[in-house]
Order: structure tokens, then C-alpha cells, then sequence
């Protein structure tokens, strides 16, 4: 049985600008095959292109016992739409909650900014994410596409729509994994 850590998650700032690139960086060394960019490719930015991408989207940190340990972000799609992005648990932490966590922050984050549909993007191969996803009342959408152009790997879409609306479409039959 895992322990029960003290979990806490909280929007980053710019101020965060070290903490984030370290925690993405790892996030795509850890699953180079979940994210829509590549490893080399973010290692090769700037410090001013970090700070840019975390005034851009709202990023959300997970802390455990103090200790940073996963990262999601909030992007809006269009009206009334929010993606749901860049998600991972470190894989000291996971199987203990911290993704729920992320995942409920998100969520709240995108219905308190008025954009309550939500999508995500999950790689096959991972049926853990996609269980994640399904509690939180995400649906496969049907829509696949590669995760980076010109690679055989797959994503397919999950949406959320807003409370009160439905409950999706479900015409998907992907595996899932952690989000671009």
C-alpha cells in the first residue's frame, strides 16, 4: 500500500522559470514518446523563451511532502474549449494520486476561466493515463493523429465537456498516456 504524501498543486510564474525547465526537461528525458517535443529540442532554449512559455499557458506545479513532482498546463482551443497539456508525475510519485491532483486543478482552472470543455491528448500505450482520464469523465472523441509529424506513434483525443452538457463522445478505442 503506498503512503499517503501531502499533496498540494499551485499555478507557476515566471518566477518558476528554473524549476520548470528542470521538471520538463525530466518530463521528456522520462517519456520521450508522451510529449509533441522532443527533449533536444526544449534543452536548446532560452531562458527567455522558458519564461514566454510559462506567461503563455497555465501551468500548474505538484508538490508531494515539498517536493516538486509533476506538471500539467492549461491552454485555451477556442470558445468555450480548454487543452489540457504537457502532463506528467514524476515516476517516484506515481500510483499515489498526484496525477488526480493535477488532473481536478485543471479542471477547475479552465471552469473558473470560463472555458469548462476540456481535451487532452493521450499516447497509446499507456492504460494507466487513459483510466486517469476516464475517472476524471473524459471520453475518446474518435480523433487520432501522430504525436509529432512523420512518427508512427499515435494520440488520440479525450474530451471533457463542460458540466451539465453530455457526456462526450466515446467512439475511440486508444491506450493513453501523459499529455505533449
Amino acid at each position: 500500500m503506498a503512503t499517503t504524501m501531502p499533496v498540494s498543486v499551485r499555478p507557476m510564474t515566471v518566477d518558476d522559470c528554473d524549476l520548470y525547465r528542470e521538471l520538463r526537461l525530466n518530463a521528456l528525458a522520462d517519456a520521450p514518446r508522451a510529449f509533441g517535443s522532443t527533449y533536444a529540442r526544449e534543452a536548446a532554449f532560452t531562458v527567455e523563451q522558458w519564461r514566454e512559455r510559462l506567461a503563455a499557458r497555465s501551468t500548474l506545479l505538484a508538490e508531494a511532502d515539498g517536493k516538486p513532482c509533476g506538471l500539467a498546463a492549461v491552454i485555451p482551443e477556442g470558445p468555450g474549449r480548454s487543452e489540457l497539456v504537457s502532463m506528467w508525475v514524476a515516476p517516484d510519485a506515481r500510483g499515489r494520486g498526484i496525477g488526480g491532483h493535477l488532473v481536478r486543478a485543471a479542471l477547475e482552472l479552465a471552469e473558473a476561466r470560463g472555458v469548462p470543455e476540456v481535451r487532452l491528448w493521450v499516447v497509446e500505450g499507456n492504460p494507466a493515463a487513459e483510466r486517469l482520464y476516464t475517472r476524471h469523465g473524459f471520453a475518446f472523441t474518435g480523433e487520432v493523429q501522430p504525436v509529432r509529424e512523420g512518427e508512427p506513434t499515435r494520440e488520440y483525443a479525450m474530451l471533457r465537456p463542460a458540466p451539465g452538457t453530455g457526456t462526450g463522445t466515446a467512439t475511440g478505442t486508444g491506450t493513453g498516456t501523459e499529455e505533449r
